[in-house]
């Protein structure tokens, strides 16, 4: 339990503020011209935050956990890089299959963002999980 709560919380500052910085600065402007008249005016933040809270626990379970018991990054990585490749590829095509307006540009640019920040926050997650344990376990 001790394991999978600092994975957990390891993971998710990484994932949270890497995608903070994404949508907050880095493509904010791209995706309200890729998305015109599809956004709200403000996003509702009890879905946000019930997906970051869920998004995480997969990257947690798929990724970090299997990542911690082979001590290996690259399990991390690449089970991070297909999570997410899953993810955002079912939201973006879904969407781009059904809504009226959904860009693919837009779904090209969000499935990659969804890969890599999905395997950059399972490997950095193992990472600092491992450091954590081991000084837990020095002590």
């Amino acid at each position: 339990m001790k394991r999978s709560l600092i994975s957990y919380f390891s993971t998710g500052i990484v994932f949270w503020i890497l995608d903070f910085v994404w949508l907050g600065f880095v493509i904010k402007d791209f995706y309200t011209r890729e998305l015109a008249g599809l956004l709200l005016p403000a996003p509702l933040m009890a879905p946000a935050i019930v997906f970051y809270l869920f998004y995480v626990v997969g990257i947690t379970v798929f990724t970090v956990l299997p990542a911690l018991v082979s001590n290996s990054w690259l399990t991390a990585f690449v089970r991070g890089a297909l999570l997410g490749s899953i993810a955002y590829g079912t939201y973006d095509l879904s969407n781009l299959a059904t809504l009226n307006g959904w860009s693919t540009r837009f779904a090209m640019v969000d499935i990659a963002w969804g890969t890599s920040v999905t395997a950059i926050s399972a490997t950095l997650g193992f990472w600092i999980s491992r450091a954590i344990e081991r000084c837990i376990d020095n002590k």
